[in-house]
Parts: structure tokens; C-alpha cells; sequence
């Protein structure tokens, strides 16, 4: 049995994520070989080439790779997937785009999301936002599967030694093109990654207010994040939303600031290792996956925090 771990990164270097995806497929078993899509992205395929487990890394290098263009690397998968067993993924923004389409022109099913390798063939994944646990058992010849990354402990990034192949393939559907991207620069942790999160929901009544999370975060080491009220009301940008329709993350801390608990925001966030609750409303359902909660005036108790780290 051989696996095919297409890898996040940014051409110049491998997302963290990848190496949560590569420990799933090294749960799978077999050979593992990962595919490095991009342009000018020699970078990424070395750094892919050090992660432990990996036995190959597959570099296609072309301009139609270079912004990761769903129609043209499904079209690439496709070609290169049809010699293994399993082709797996993270199941982020790219990966919710194009393995879709893989499973599609291979005709079989996706098991999405999976937290858990049983076996080979079974997998286990969360459905209900989170409110219950599937176990699913495929036949197909071919697997194709996203991974949560925040379900797998990463390999380590360094001492491994695989061989890079350049991959001549180049698969350009002409059906889409890349028009600009708009990214959010801090110097905070990216939210998906970091170790300690700090969250804002409705209750900070606007994006104003969020500052002195930025305070907070800025001297904990964390990240800022949102509940999806936070989002729609336009209190900050849609990238730092956390939850079923969001980000997912697993951090060490994960503290939520004036957020009532919906199930689509726990779906994000449940699997962190400690959870801290700050809301005036005693009932929140937040209160119910807390390790901690503080029924108090979030912007009497966000301020004695911040002073006191």
C-alpha cells in the first residue's frame, strides 16, 4: 500500500499541517509520498523532503500550480492518484476546494474530515457540528480523504531524508484564473497553528472593543479570534472566524470572551486542551465545555486579566 499527502504551503515553505496529515497517512501504512504543487516552490519540497515518515517528494513545479488553482490540481491528483491506495490532504481552504473534485473524476466517495484511523479502509469523523462521532468503513480502491489537522499529533519536521522528483505533469483545465488575493498581515501566531487562543463573541458589542483582546493577546503569545456573531455583525474580517464554518483549532488555551457557546463555534474549538469562559450570563452554554468560567462583566474581567499577566 502507498499513500499520497498532498501538502499545504506557500511555495517557499510547508504549512504546519501538512506534518498533521502525513502522521494520519503513517497510521494508514505503507509507503508515503508527498506531493508539493506550486511554482518556484524548491522550498517547500525540501522542507517536505526533512518531515519524518516520508519516503518521496513529488515536485511539480509550473506556472498553472502557482496560486494552487483548484480545477488544475485536482486534474493533477487525479493523474498522479490513480498509482495509490489513498490520497489524503488537510481539510483547510485549499484542500475543501480541489479534493472534492479528485474524488469526483475518480468516482468515489470522500470520507471528509476524518480525527481518527481505525484501519485502512475506516475511518473515524465528526458529524452533527461536532455533536456526534462517525465510524466509516469505504471499499473503494482509492481513498480520498481530508484530515483535521488538530486530530493527529504532527511529525516531526526535521531528520527525515526523502528524495525530491520533479513531476512533469502539467494540468491546466482553462477554466479559472487567478485575479489577486487579499491577506491579513499580524504579527500575532497564524490561528490555526497557535497555542494559545484569545476569542471574542457578540458580547463585545464592537469591533472597538476587541482591542483589548489585542491587548490581552499581545502579552499571552496568542492569537484573536471570533465567533461567527462576531463575524456577521462586522466586528472583524471573516479570517479570524472560529467554528464549523470557520477555522478549527486545538490550541493549549483557548479563552472565549463574551461568547455564548453555539454549536456551530464549539465545533471549532472543543478539542482545546484548557478552555477559559468569561461571561456575564451564568446559563451560557459555553460554560457547560469550560475548564474554567468566570461569570463576570467581560469588560471589568478583560482588564484585570490583562494587567495581571
Amino acid at each position: 500500500m502507498s499513500v499520497l499527502v498532498i501538502a499545504e504551503h506557500d511555495n517557499s515553505s510547508l504549512k504546519s499541517a501538512t506534518l498533521n496529515v502525513i502522521a494520519a497517512a503513517q497510521q494508514i501504512g505503507g509507503d508515503i509520498t508527498v506531493l508539493i504543487a506550486g511554482k518556484d516552490c524548491s522550498g517547500a519540497a525540501e522542507e517536505a523532503a526533512k518531515a519524518q515518515g516520508v519516503s518521496k517528494v513529488l515536485k511539480a513545479d509550473a506556472d498553472v500550480y502557482g496560486h494552487q488553482l483548484g480545477e488544475n490540481l485536482a486534474a493533477l491528483v487525479v493523474e498522479l492518484g490513480k498509482d495509490y491506495a489513498a490520497i489524503l490532504t488537510s481539510a483547510g481552504t485549499t484542500g475543501k476546494d480541489f479534493m472534492p473534485r479528485v474524488a469526483a473524476l475518480l468516482d468515489v466517495a470522500q470520507i471528509s474530515d476524518i480525527i481518527r484511523v481505525e484501519a485502512a479502509d475506516t475511518f473515524v469523523r465528526p458529524i452533527y457540528a461536532g455533536n456526534a462521532i462517525a465510524t466509516v468503513k469505504t471499499s473503494d480502491a482509492i481513498k480520498v480523504i481530508t484530515v483535521r489537522p488538530t486530530g493527529f499529533d504532527p511529525v516531526s519536521g526535521e531528520g527525515g531524508s526523502a528524495a525530491i522528483e520533479d513531476c512533469s505533469v502539467v494540468k491546466d483545465a482553462g477554466v479559472s484564473s487567478f485575479v489577486r488575493e487579499e491577506l491579513a498581515k499580524s504579527d500575532r501566531p497564524d490561528l490555526s497553528g497557535a497555542q494559545i487562543v484569545v476569542s471574542g463573541g457578540r458580547g463585545m458589542q464592537n469591533g472597538e472593543n476587541f482591542e483589548m483582546l489585542y491587548k490581552l493577546a499581545d502579552k499571552l503569545g496568542a492569537a484573536v479570534g471570533a465567533s461567527r456573531a462576531a463575524v456577521d455583525a462586522g466586528f472583524v474580517p471573516n479570517d479570524m472566524q472560529v467554528g464549523q464554518t470557520g477555522k478549527i483549532v486545538a490550541p493549549q488555551l483557548y479563552i472565549a470572551v463574551g461568547i455564548s457557546g453555539a454549536i456551530q463555534h464549539l465545533a471549532g474549538m472543543s478539542e482545546s486542551k484548557v478552555i477559559v469562559a468569561i461571561n456575564k450570563d451564568e446559563e451560557a452554554p459555553i460554560f457547560q465545555v469550560a475548564d474554567y468560567g468566570l461569570v463576570a462583566d467581560l469588560f471589568e474581567a478583560v482588564p484585570q486579566l490583562e494587567s495581571a499577566v
